[in-house]
């Protein structure tokens, strides 16, 4: 990233605290760290969107990280997150949390999966490297979440489950216990891509892995990311999930955020287990002055890795007031002034929302009746086909009634609708009149904290809301041509319904954000063809699926055993030989393709240098020396202290016993790997062709995707690589995918390095195909 050293700065004790430290919830107009004015320092404006700004107005609501893993479009992936990255730079926030990686989606139910990609961890990887080079190419620290085996929001806190749940109390959260291979190829696999691209703040999330807390495990956070993946930005806690202060410093954590004790989910306002009592730590020799160094020279490394010291917009908008006046300090109704600029940020994204959406519609289903052709009547059916609302406050939401309607007016086109799911004789009575019928059903999840129909953010089932199947029946038994349109934060249960021969299209479109309307009429009348394909496997029955959440404690500390191993998603319904209703990959198009000449070709990569994490430590960071002098970092006479805010000074009356000794726990600094791990495992060792011809009659995007057979006890199939081509009529493309050393490798845990398979004399089977269980053609490498 950058040499610039907190030592360079002759920061003092109390101004590295400021850094670590958020100054508390509500206290300025959003989550920020302290300031430091003598070196021009105006503290980390914060703020929780992947999808856009959040509690603003004048911004853009995008699509959600589910919708860009089904367009399986690296370019569009990238664009999406500049966008998002510069608009919140234009809000003058420096910090976002996002993109998500964590959850992976272990189960298909999780509450946040939506936020995420994909089970797939090379999907994943792949998504979450092009969005994170595409946040900070705006010039906005990407904080990537949730690092790590966070896969459920149940139990995920201690008040949020104990105050809301009649069932058992808990007295810790959860711990994802997985084992190391499992942990490497699956989990932690695509944080590789992430930091590869630069990567400059990473989350850490509220479970424990085997039974130790996220935020302050040494082995997570210094020895597995900071050590072996090389990661040189700073770790910051999600909002409660720090549980200690001189073990989540020790452990690696860099930053509290929003700042407060909160271990059990309760804020304590303007009490913290950093700021003062940091400052403390340091004095007594709990953690070492060169810890403290590290943990300010990683956030202001950040800071400057992307140039938030050279023009960078002031924050101009209060988080969650739309008023234009407040007080600048909320938490203390201080400085009442103008907090609101009401800047409008969206530029032209509208366009790029509304392309994301169409590109990310997956078509499961066509008899023929897609694209529309000038139907004399259109009935609109479903609560979902309206108005509705999201995390992210929309600027406007482009419902698909309305969408439908105004493009019906082309044709000339009638439009009957009915919004209410229970009126069943009037549903009836619209769907029989109508030469096509388009059923709007839907699922959502969300938060733990976010609780509706006693689903607490993981869904309670795989069935369609608001008896959206009983729903789909009553416009079958009444239109012989249905359109069932599923709007959905993961895949939903279709076999009451799917094989009927009145259903004849289905579209999965997600969560496109606010242009939603207009996407799906792109894709409903032609002049977007269907590209997306599944990002994860429809099952025909929740249990195929052979993982799911723990809705129940199974003790104090719910423990949530990953004894499936690698087999999750596609992978188990391959080793398990279970037919799904859809294939990871899966998805139609109004245009057909053939795929032929598969040929491979072996590399000579040059040598690259390597340092293997955990070979090599070096003496920890030294900086000028500090007094011990407790007097010293008091409260400023000169100051006036504001109510709730976090400062890092000490109270008057506190004792101190000062100490230079370092304590034992105190490990020290890992040479890290360079940004990614070992560059070797980035060396293209061969190179797959493939020709794809366009035999229909109308232009469309195919994503080509290989699979690898590994062998040694590894899942029959692995994507490892996949490539979306615009291919005009009777047009042949040629396909190139790379395979890098990681994509042939596994994590051997004897070792604790990554291995080739041909070096275990392996021979690779590769597949290329239109998904999972349609590969087309077929090649080995042999060892």
């Amino acid at each position: 990233m950058c040499t610039v050293t907190v030592d360079e700065y002759s920061l003092t004790l109390t101004e590295k605290v400021n850094l670590t430290t958020g100054v508390g919830t509500g206290q300025t107009l959003g989550y920020s760290v302290g300031i430091i004015p003598r070196v021009g320092f105006r503290g980390l404006a914060s703020d929780d969107s992947p999808t856009g700004v959040r509690g603003a107005d004048y911004s853009s609501a995008f699509p959600a990280g589910m919708n860009l893993a089904m367009s399986w479009d690296k370019t569009l992936i990238y664009a999406m997150n500049y966008a998002n990255g510069a608009e919140h730079k234009a809000k003058g926030i420096n910090s976002i949390d996002a993109p998500v990686c964590g959850p992976l989606g272990r189960t298909p139910t999780g509450g946040r999966n939506a936020e995420a990609f994909s089970p797939d961890p090379y999907l994943s990887g792949i998504a979450f490297g092009e969005a994170v080079a595409g946040m900070q190419a705006s010039g906005a620290i990407a904080v990537a979440k949730h690092f790590i085996l966070y896969e459920q929001e149940h139990f995920r806190e201690v008040i949020e489950w104990n105050e809301w749940n009649a069932g058992p109390n808990i007295s810790e959260p959860y711990s994802s216990n997985c084992d190391d291979r499992t942990f490497h190829e699956l989990y932690l696999f695509p944080w590789y891509d992430a930091v590869k691209r630069g990567l400059a703040a990473v989350m850490c999330s509220y479970n424990q892995v085997n039974n130790t807390q996220v935020c302050q495990n040494n082995h997570l956070l210094n020895d597995i990311l900071k050590g072996e993946l090389g990661f040189q930005g700073y770790v910051t806690s999600d909002d409660g999930s720090q549980h200690s202060g001189v073990d989540s410093a020790l452990g690696g954590m860099d930053m509290t955020g929003p700042g407060e004790t909160s271990p059990n989910g309760v804020a304590g306002f303007g009490e913290s287990f950093w700021g003062p009592n940091l400052t403390l730590a340091v004095l007594n020799g709990s953690v070492p002055e060169w810890r403290l160094n590290d943990m300010a020279t990683r956030i202001m490394a950040a800071y400057y890795y992307l140039g938030q010291d050279e023009d960078y917009p002031e924050l101009n908008f209060a988080s969650g007031n739309f008023a234009t006046y407040n007080y600048e300090y909320p938490g203390a109704k201080l400085d009442y002034q103008q907090v609101n600029q009401h800047l409008d940020v969206r530029q032209n994204h509208a366009h790029l929302i509304r392309d994301i959406g169409a590109n990310s519609i997956v078509m499961l289903k066509n008899s023929g009746i897609l694209p529309l052709k000038r139907p004399r009547q259109i009935a609109v059916i479903g609560e979902d086909a309206g108005p509705s609302v999201g995390s992210t406050n929309f600027p406007y939401l482009v419902d698909p009634l309305s969408a439908i309607q105004s493009r019906a007016l082309q044709d000339g086109t009638v439009v009957q609708y009915v919004l209410n799911n229970w009126a069943k004789e009037q549903i009836g009575e619209v769907a029989y009149q109508a030469d096509v019928s388009l059923v709007f059903i839907n699922s959502d999840s969300g938060e733990g904290y976010i609780e509706v129909d006693n689903n607490y953010g993981d869904r309670n089932n795989m069935t369609a809301w608001l008896d959206g199947d009983a729903l789909v029946r009553q416009v079958t038994a009444n239109c012989s041509e249905t359109i069932v349109v599923i709007h959905s934060t993961g895949a939903i249960l279709m076999e009451e319904w799917i094989e009927n021969p009145n259903v004849t299209a289905v579209l999965f479109a997600g969560l496109p954000g606010q242009e939603s309307g207009n996407s799906l009429v792109d894709v409903l009348y032609g002049s977007v063809n269907p590209s997306g394909k599944l990002p994860w496997t429809v099952a025909k029955n929740r249990c195929d699926y052979g993982t799911d959440v723990l809705y129940e404690p199974n003790g104090p500390v719910p423990q949530i055993n990953f004894t499936e191993g690698l087999y999750i998603d596609y992978r188990h319904f391959d080793k398990e030989n279970i037919q799904p209703r859809f294939e990871f990959g899966f998805g139609l198009s109004y245009t057909t393709f053939k795929y032929s000449n598969l040929r491979m070709e072996t590399l000579s990569p040059k040598p690259s240098s390597t340092v293997s994490a955990g070979s090599q430590t070096s003496p920890p960071p030294m900086c000028r020396s500090t007094s011990l002098n407790p007097s010293d970092y008091t409260f400023p006479a000169t100051m006036s202290s504001l109510t709730h805010y976090i400062y890092p000074y000490l109270a008057p009356d506190m004792t101190v016993t000062t100490s230079l000794a370092t304590p034992t726990n105190a490990i020290r600094p890992v040479s890290p790997s360079p940004q990614g791990g070992d560059p070797r495992l980035w060396d293209v060792l061969y190179r797959v062709t493939v020709s794809i011809k366009n035999t229909g009659h109308v232009a469309g995007q195919e994503v080509a995707q290989l699979y690898l057979d590994l062998g040694n006890e590894e899942p029959t199939r692995q994507l490892r690589g996949f490539s979306k081509n615009m291919v005009q009529p009777g047009q042949t493309k040629h396909v190139t995918f790379e395979l890098r050393r990681r994509d042939i490798s596994i994590w051997d845990v004897l070792s604790q390095e990554w291995k080739e398979v041909t070096k275990l004399g392996t021979t690779i089977g590769v597949h290329v195909g239109s998904s999972s269980r349609d590969l087309r053609l077929y090649g080995e490498i042999s060892p």
